[in-house]
């Protein structure tokens, strides 16, 4: 097993143990607040406008908290697998750069990389801006 190969197993095992322990902190946070919001709608004995206060507060406590480790959740596996993406790419690069180049024969019936397609007028190049005298 190559450096890199056991570099990525440790990787991998990291990243299932952050996983599992902020899910576990998203959790107990989420009960934590169930608690204490129970908590307080049993003291304030009935009075409704607070209650729906209490809970509402709750709610959106609790929906955020769930909601911001998802989305950094994502970011970071998307971040994650894009890294690596980018990682296999330059390996291939590598690769390819130690070959030589194989010649295409659309690429030469075209006239090579960075022709012009067949039916496209020319441009004219900018002219350098003239001062007034």
């Amino acid at each position: 097993m190559s450096q890199d190969e056991a570099r990525g197993i440790r990787d991998t095992d990291l990243e299932k143990v952050r996983a599992r322990y902020g899910l576990l902190a998203v959790i107990l946070s989420n009960v934590g607040i169930t608690v204490v919001a129970m908590f307080g709608v049993w003291q304030l004995n009935g009075d409704r406008a607070v209650i729906v206060g209490v809970l509402t507060s709750a709610f959106t406590a609790m929906a955020s908290l769930t909601t911001a480790y998802l989305g950094i959740k994502a970011v970071s596996n998307t971040a994650q697998s894009m890294s690596k993406e980018a990682a296999r790419q330059q390996d291939a690069g590598r690769q390819n750069s130690a070959r030589p180049a194989l010649e295409d024969e659309a690429v030469q019936a075209d006239g090579g990389l960075g022709a012009e397609p067949p039916g496209t007028a020319t441009i004219p190049s900018p002219t350098a801006p003239t001062t007034a005298p």
